[in-house]
């Protein structure tokens, strides 16, 4: 394995934290957006922006329920990102095989 086939998408720190996290919860369990911020400590900012990437490419998927200041998001990973950490961990492990 080479240092190439690793998923730029879910390299960067913050979102293998996210994807790490999701994982850790059973399949179609889904995470309070307040309580997975808490859990890898970014701001909420940051934390939408790397979930937006991860949702573009299918990894995760949000759910918005509520209006105004009664709303709650919810995060959940999906099949294909389960798939692609499971690729990267692959990857990784026989990057790290290597040495």
């Amino acid at each position: 394995m080479t240092a190439s086939e690793l998923d730029p998408l879910i390299h960067v720190p913050a979102r293998l934290r996210i994807m790490a996290t999701l994982a850790a919860l059973p399949f179609g369990d889904r995470l309070a957006f307040t309580r997975l911020q808490s859990q890898i400590a970014l701001t909420p900012g940051n934390l939408i922006t790397h979930l937006r990437k991860l949702e573009d490419a299918g990894y995760v998927d949000s759910e918005k329920i509520g209006i105004g200041s009664a709303s709650r998001t919810t995060i959940t990973l999906t099949s294909q990102g389960r798939r692609a950490l499971e690729s990267y961990t692959d990857a990784l492990r026989g990057l790290l095989d290597g040495l």
